[in-house]
């Protein structure tokens, strides 16, 4: 007998030794050696035992007399005595499930005679499948999900038996989880309950105890038909916890943590949901549209998914049918997921718009994403976009996949410099022409080459027609036009069919501006043609300034298409001036001067310089008469009131809605500057580029309040607005414009009389604001 007492005393040392480690927890082998050693009639209880357990279960449960009664399965259960307890009760209709053989082999043959109507199965309960879907009206599960929940695979496991315990209980059901409240498990618990149930916690009675120990919680999760997001209540004063104080601390931090973010959920806080959440009903049944809906979310980072995602799914708004598609994919690459089109909201409703889908997921992409390609993004992103299409499962249509161009594709880099200011690229491209077109350019393509800023490189800075040296072709603008040309700084595609320019053969051609844009802004000088035809006629010269140089191809076009202008361009960065000069035939003289320097800092010292008509020197730097590139930012204006100030510059803010020209530009303080600065007769010309109509109207009230009359010209489908200000109180009058265009047609010495009549009909898409 003392040799018994002897080897049971031994088996229970060699039990409490082999659960030491969290990690032998999750092990099948080391549980079935842990039930081998303690025998069939020795049970292991978790925390709490049935006199503290019995009230607070029952008074949950419900009465077990009820029809039908609850249906209870108890994950595992290893050896412990509760659900004997419970089936004692009058609760008859019980499952436990352990993946351990030893120990249901054990139970079912203590149990088999007494309580015989109870079911036990060998089953791992992170993957419960031959139970159907709400099968249970309670899941009780007694440090279940603290024995998963171990250091390297506790995430996953748990989150596996959590998804099982959620599919498994019917509506109305409850999931008791009997814990210690570790936070990372309450990290694991308190989220995935978050919608659709309603949660609270308890702390279960200790036995009296000279020291404070452990307190076990028990977690209550209601299954609810309802997306709200509820608080987690507790039913005892966190002060009054009888147990290890730093146990108290952790439960009260992770009550308190869950709350606030639940507080978020509830005021609609710009947050991301899981795939998971949104399956659980936190923005209502996803099977259905709700027009206007937009949030966003996190897909994959999980189980057989390669990567994680952010995304912005957008339910179309009502009435912006018909639709091409139920639903789409439109992938942003992370060279432009900054950008104002794809990172604010009113952007992403444009691409809505135009993606002609009912649903659009749009995914935005990082630098994780780098090493990837597009078709193994589209071939990780599937499984999970299918699950939040609209409509039923068995609808079988294909979810397209639509791209945003990261930039311009197969181009030839002749150059790339990174200056103070910029990373630059530039590029040659070729483009296919009509049999219109071959008439003019026989047995020609049209070459182009282009200047790219890195940070934008979907968007074009300049773009200039390359023509071999003594060709004597003409050039028909309009069919050009409509297949060569594009907005700079606007959206372009090419396609390369060369990857060289022959050397030296090729030069810049001035006399034709590839941007439809640039066309704009010249055809707004029939605001003042009469002002200009009458300095012309005396032989004065007409004072412009250009702020923001680019390649230097519109300041080139006024100087040999108006001799009778004298051309300042304010340019920040000296890289700038060296590539104009260096690619693009860009050459300087005593009527075309480039002044490196801030450009508003420019305008504002126009007004307010000395009185003399040569650029003068501050802080003792010398400028050359044919090259002004010296003066280092500390150069000033004449006294000489501008004709014609012209605002063609980017903005390194792409997020900002506004694409051109910097915000600084637009301030009010700077219009009224460039008030000011302008003659009598003086224009103003802005090229703004904004998607945003908010953004466009705020600029147009502005620009309003300063001068006395406001024309606009719109261009390339509503991406380029070129703004005129006119200072004047007498301006050009409706009917007028036909006559006024032919003038400055006379005055414009034009290569080709297709240009002329370019800008004649630029001109009549002129309206006034003001």
């Amino acid at each position: 007998m003392g040799k018994k007492k002897k080897n049971q005393s031994s088996s229970s040392s060699s039990a409490t030794d082999l659960l030491q480690t969290l990690g032998d927890f999750t092990s099948k082998e080391n549980w079935d050696k842990f039930f081998t050693i303690r025998g069939t009639g020795d049970s292991f209880e978790w925390y709490a035992e049935w006199p503290q357990l019995r009230d607070p279960l029952i008074s949950l449960i419900g009465a077990p007399t009820s029809s039908p009664p609850p249906q209870i399965l108890v994950p595992g259960c290893g050896n412990s005595r509760l659900s004997e307890h419970l089936y004692d009760a009058g609760f008859h209709g019980i499952t436990n499930v352990d993946f351990s053989k030893v120990v249901i082999s054990d139970m079912l043959r203590r149990n088999v005679r007494d309580r015989s109507d109870m079911r036990w199965r060998v089953m791992d309960m992170t993957s419960m499948q031959v139970f159907m879907d709400e099968t249970f009206d309670v899941v009780l599960d007694k440090g279940g999900l603290d024995a998963l929940m171990e250091p390297e695979l506790g995430h996953k496991l748990g989150n596996q038996y959590l998804s099982e315990v959620k599919r498994l209980l019917k509506s109305g059901g409850k999931f008791v989880c009997l814990t210690l409240a570790e936070s990372h498990v309450l990290g694991l618990l308190f989220p995935k309950f978050r919608f659709g149930w309603k949660m609270s916690v308890h702390a279960i009675p200790q036995k009296s105890s000279s020291e404070p120990s452990l307190q076990t919680f028990m977690v209550v999760a209601d299954k609810e038909n309802s997306s709200v997001v509820l608080q987690v209540t507790s039913s005892f004063d966190h002060s009054s916890l009888d147990c290890n104080k730093n146990q108290a601390f952790g439960i009260h931090e992770a009550l308190e943590s869950e709350n606030q973010t639940r507080r978020e959920y509830s005021h609609g806080s710009d947050i991301l949901y899981s795939l998971e959440d949104l399956q659980l009903g936190a923005k209502g049944d996803m099977k259905n549209l709700s027009p206007g809906c937009r949030f966003k979310l996190i897909l994959g980072g999980e189980g057989d998914f390669c990567f994680s995602y952010r995304a912005v799914l957008l339910d179309a708004r009502e009435n912006s049918g018909p639709f091409m598609y139920n639903c789409g994919v439109f992938i942003v690459p992370k060279t432009r997921a900054h950008e104002w089109l794809f990172s604010s909201e009113e952007g992403q409703w444009l691409v809505v718009e135009s993606s002609k889908a009912a649903r659009l997921i749009m995914v935005l992409l990082d630098t994780s994403h780098a090493s990837a390609s597009m078709d193994e993004i589209q071939k990780d992103l599937s499984p999970l976009v299918k699950q939040l299409a609209p409509g039923k499962d068995d609808q079988g249509a294909q979810i397209p996949f639509m791209m945003a161009g990261d930039g311009i594709k197969h181009r030839n880099v002749v150059h790339q410099v990174v200056s103070p200011v910029e990373a630059i690229a530039i590029d040659l491209v070729y483009e296919n022409v009509d049999p219109e077109f071959s008439r003019i350019w026989p047995s020609e393509d049209l070459k182009f080459r282009r200047l790219v800023f890195q940070r934008t490189q979907g968007l074009v800075q300049s773009e200039a027609l390359l023509m071999r040296d003594g060709s004597s072709h003409r050039t028909d603008v309009e069919t050009e036009r409509k297949k060569a040309s594009s907005s700079s700084k606007s959206k372009r595609k090419g396609t390369q069919r060369r990857s060289d320019d022959s050397g030296n053969q090729l030069k810049v051609y001035h006399g034709y501006l590839a941007s439809s844009y640039h066309m704009g802004i010249i055809s707004g000088f029939t605001l003042i043609s009469s002002y200009l035809e009458s300095v012309a006629s005396v032989g004065k010269s007409v004072k412009a300034v250009v702020i923001g140089l680019g390649a230097g191809l519109l300041p080139m076009f006024l100087h040999e298409c108006m001799p009778f202008v004298g051309i300042e361009a304010v340019e920040l960065d000296l890289t700038m001036l060296n590539l104009a000069e260096d690619y693009f035939g860009f050459t300087q003289d005593k009527s075309l001067k480039v002044h490196i320097t801030d450009g508003i800092k420019f305008v504002r010292e126009m007004k307010s310089s000395s009185a003399t008509d040569e650029m003068s020197v501050v802080h003792g730097n010398e400028i050359t008469s044919n090259n002004t590139r010296s003066c280092n930012g500390n150069c000033t204006a004449s006294n000489a009131r501008v004709d014609i100030l012209i605002i063609d510059v980017d903005s390194p803010d792409s997020s900002s809605g506004m694409t051109c020209p910097a915000a600084d530009f637009v301030e009010g303080s700077f219009l009224l500057t460039v008030k000011d600065a302008l003659s009598e007769q003086g224009l103003f010309i802005v090229n703004l580029v904004s998607r945003s109509q908010a953004t466009k109207d705020m600029v147009i009230s502005r620009m309003k309040m300063v001068f006395n009359h406001l024309f606009c010209l719109q261009l390339e489908e509503d991406v380029n607005l070129v703004l005129f200000g006119l200072s004047s109180e007498s301006c050009i009058k409706d009917n007028s414009f036909p006559e006024a265009a032919v003038q400055l047609g006379k005055l414009v010495k034009f290569q080709h009389l297709e240009i002329s009549q370019s800008i004649m009909d630029a001109a009549k898409k002129i309206r006034c604001l003001k």
